[in-house]
């Protein structure tokens, strides 16, 4: 897929008018290197930190005072375009401010890559007047230096942050003009549910003239930070341009505005944050001009309005961490760390350039390291990953398609292994119950019109073994790119015996053997489900999967709500839906929690590679017991195509990436953390959790028991296999629950199943869970 073209921010960039900096130091005596240079226009102009005589030592930091308080979203650092590198940043944070003395914890932390390219910083919106750059390192080392060339600030993106939909229940909607003569334009259609209804401004007769406001009445007083507005989808007449949020409590008073903007001409759904969160009742959205400038008409098909999440309901989002590459595929490491790459740059792909770009995440300091893989001859852009039972990383093909590589997380080294039989590209991969890696598919890259049949690399002979009777073919979804896109990214779920149920996307799911030539037969359809290429499929316990989202084809077809599970119970498998979705989704990601609950992140309604269009920005969590969706608190920037989800070792997830798409608006360099519900108290504090204490072997076979010593009673234990994902995929995770009884105080027999297609070999997170299911921090063991 080659990268669309170069698109708008999705956020304006806000007018620098009557702004001004000032910095920690600057350079006056050698050079003009103040700090007002960065908001002058020119690019040949520079703030420096003092490097005459004594230079000023590292951390600097420069604060645009932007004189009015207006929602901010994000930083573009310009580092300097000159023929010097000197001074560009590394590792950043980023504050914010409404009085400039006031600044809390940074919105956002990270490491740049040491490049002349524009660097866009994002946060989660919010109001704000100063906005402070703080460098601590410099990119290249090559002294206490910081420059920048020209900085800018990023407005409201239209989406919110750290939010939740507020119940509609009992509101009432009223209108300045609404058309009732030549169709039902009331303005009750904005709360009814129904996109297909619309409130409309009067149009018969003689138009009423802008502006035009519609008022929600919530019936009671509530915690308001966001407005959401949904253009109608059958005309582009009426669709919002620029508005103008108020509030009151009494529905005679209204004060400052809240929000303030204008909205794109387009039918995606739009948000108003507000420069702050306001209680009100009363909920004015005034239009002053029509998108397009097509008439003196307003229209809405939806408008919700939304408030803070409650972190005990919804969960929490850390700052945004930024990446020196944007990270396509991540793996969890041991030691608390997370591996992520790219491809051969750091935020584009094409040919095969034989290195990678890779980066390390300490999630204990939150610092990102950045290397370039060469020794592999290796492009291992969308490849196919599976975690070995000896605890190493297999990657496979992708750019260069037929290579394979591993890394060693004991030894943070990367090395070759054999190339496999047939060059892939977007393949699936999974470990076996015999320690074996099984891939198939991936017609994205290689020989076209070759079928992507299976093979098997052997840990022993680090060679491949061909699988001439597992043909891809059977497992084709019906996209029309044919094998192109329709053998991509299969969902795999390893068990006994070496066998492998391959569940999706294709509708049509499939028992795999990988002894002898190997074979592949039916095992039935996935219930009703349609082909659901881009969605996921999530193991949520012992022989049990919940499939989600996706769609028909891999881009330009609507995405969809559905949710199955599926059941494995020896050769007999079960498929049933269970509840929907609030939000279609393609392009998601989602992860099981220790608790058995799945989350899942992301995804656009309607999929196209590169594009943040119809973005989902509410995650959801559902739950096995009752089958149902919930939101979660939403997130800050949009997660699509190439983005991934990990669990961690302390009970949280990881989110992060997308775009990769060269000099296009959508590239994500960046990834946040969520704190889900069961870890936080409704005031978001940290509720007390269990803590394993000892007995935790670095190794164990399967069949065995451990010892565990915990700091208190806890209620059981799960394994939680380390993970890899990329492309919405990853086959890697597995929740195994497990069986435990007490042995003396705060102590327990814990025991590790015998069945290695229960509990795959390799790392493993071991959680103890209490009564009400919240987790422990993880100790890792290796399962053999």
């Amino acid at each position: 897929m080659a990268p669309a073209n170069a698109m708008e921010p999705a956020a304006p960039v806000l007018s620098r008018t009557g702004w001004t900096a000032t910095a920690s130091d600057e350079e006056t005596v050698g050079e003009n290197g103040r700090a007002a240079n960065v908001l002058d226009g020119k690019a040949t102009t520079l703030w420096h930190s003092r490097w005459k005589g004594t230079p000023a030592p590292l951390p600097h930091s420069i604060t645009l005072d932007m004189h009015r308080t207006t929602v901010v979203s994000g930083l573009i650092y310009q580092p300097r375009t000159d023929n010097k590198a000197n001074g560009r940043i590394g590792e950043y944070s980023i504050s914010v401010s409404t009085d400039g003395r006031t600044w809390g914890s940074p919105v956002a932390t990270g490491t740049l890559a040491d490049d002349a390219s524009a660097k866009t910083l994002g946060f989660a919106p919010q109001g704000a007047r100063f906005v402070r750059l703080t460098a601590s390192t410099e990119a290249g080392k090559r002294g206490p230096w910081t420059s920048a060339a020209e900085l800018n600030l990023l407005g409201d993106p239209g989406t919110p942050a750290a939010t939740v939909d507020l119940p509609r229940t009992g509101w009432t909607a009223t209108a300045s003009d609404e058309e009732t003569a030549k169709e039902n334009g009331r303005a009750a259609n904005v709360l009814d549910g129904d996109a297909a209804t619309l409130w409309h401004s009067r149009w018969s007769g003689t138009p009423a003239p802008l502006p035009h406001s519609i008022t929600l009445d919530m019936h009671r007083t509530a915690v308001v930070s966001a407005l959401v507005y949904q253009p109608r989808r059958d005309s582009p007449n009426g669709r919002a341009g620029a508005y103008t949020v108020t509030t009151s409590t009494d529905g005679t008073t209204y004060g400052a505005a809240v929000a303030t903007g204008t909205w794109r001409d387009d039918d995606t759904v739009k948000t108003a944050t507000f420069t702050r969160a306001t209680t009100a009742r009363f909920i004015r959205l005034t239009l002053t001009r029509e998108a397009g400038n097509r008439g003196p008409w307003t229209s809405a098909a939806e408008i919700r309005l939304s408030g803070p999440a409650n972190p005990a309901a919804h969960g929490s989002w850390s700052r945004i961490t930024g990446f020196p590459l944007v990270p396509v595929a991540t793996a969890v490491l041991p030691g608390d760390k997370l591996l992520a790459w790219s491809a051969y740059a750091v935020d584009r792909f094409g040919g095969s350039n034989g290195y990678t770009q890779t980066a390390i995440l300490d999630l204990k300091t939150g610092k990102v390291t950045q290397r370039r893989i060469d020794n592999t001859g290796h492009d291992m852009f969308c490849p196919g990953i599976a975690m070995l039972a000896d605890g190493r990383v297999l990657v496979t093909g992708g750019s260069n398609a037929d290579k394979a590589s591993i890394y060693d997380p004991a030894t943070d080294a990367w090395s070759s292994t054999t190339s496999m039989n047939i060059a892939r590209g977007y393949q699936a991969m999974t470990l076996l119950s015999t320690g074996e890696a099984f891939v198939l598919g991936g017609s994205w890259s290689g020989t076209a019109s070759t079928d992507k049949a299976g093979e098997v690399w052997s840990p022993d002979t680090r060679t491949w073994r061909k699988l001439p009777g597992v043909p891809a073919a059977p497992a084709l979804t019906a996209d029309p790119a044919g094998p192109y896109r329709a053998d991509n990214h299969m969902w795999l779920y390893a068990t006994s015996g070496g066998k492998v149920l391959q569940m999706g996307p294709s509708k049509r799911m499939h028992w795999i053997t990988t002894t002898g030539d190997g074979s592949i037969t039916s095992a039935g359809d996935r219930a009703d489900s349609p082909d659901a290429m881009t969605g996921n499929a999530v193991p949520y316990d012992i022989g049990k999967v919940l499939t989600l989202g996706g769609s028909p084809g891999y881009q330009n077809t609507p995405a969809t709500r559905r949710a199955y599970t599926v059941d494995i119970d020896g050769d007999q498998v079960r498929a049933a839906r269970t509840g929907d979705m609030a939000n279609a989704r393609a392009f998601g990601n989602s992860v099981v929690l220790p608790d058995g609950k799945v989350a899942v992140f992301g995804g656009q309604a309607f999929p196209v590679p590169f594009s943040d269009a119809t973005s989902v920005l509410t995650p959801e969590l559902w739950d096995p017991a009752t089958g149902r969706f919930t939101p979660l608190a939403t997130m800050a920037i949009p997660r699509n195509y190439h983005s991934v989800a990990n669990l961690l070792p302390d009970g949280r997830v990881f989110s992060g990436g997308g775009g990769l798409c060269g000099d296009c608006a959508t590239n994500h360099a960046d990834g946040s953390v969520f704190t889900p519900p069961y870890l936080l108290n409704a005031d978001g504090s940290a509720k007390a959790r269990p803590v394993i204490t000892g007995g935790v072997p670095p190794r164990a076979a399967a069949g065995s028991s451990l010892t565990v010593a915990t700091g208190g009673p806890v209620a059981s234990f799960v394994l939680m296999r380390a993970a890899a994902a990329t492309h919405s995929t990853d086959n890697d995770q597995r929740r195994v629950p497990l069986t435990s009884t007490a042995a003396g105080t705060d102590t327990y027999t814990v025991s590790l199943p015998a069945d290695k297609g229960v509990v795959l070999p390799g790392t493993y997170m071991l959680f103890a869970l209490d009564g009400h299911g919240v987790p422990s921090v993880a100790r890792f063991i290796t399962v053999t």
